[in-house]
């Protein structure tokens, strides 16, 4: 059986789907919560991900790479 990949660290690639994946349970904590109107963020969040899948860019991951996390495609592997 192959092993699983080991992490390499975090780059804009890993840290989109986490964030991602947080917005979206709190925005399910929000709605129980509070109101059905919180499933907009969720919305939100899906339309960002389908437009990062297609384009390869989002705001946040903009925003990742201004603040000065890598893209894993400028890593050199050792």
């Amino acid at each position: 059986m192959k092993s699983l990949p080991r992490h390499q660290g975090w780059t804009v690639e890993r840290v989109v789907p986490l964030m991602a994946g947080v917005i979206v349970l709190l925005s399910i904590a929000l709605v129980l919560a509070f109101s059905p109107w919180w499933l907009f963020l969720t919305g939100f969040v899906g339309a960002n991900l389908v437009f990062y899948a297609a384009v390869g860019w989002c705001p946040a991951s903009l925003i990742m790479e201004k603040v000065g996390l890598e893209r894993a495609s400028c890593r050199v592997r050792a």
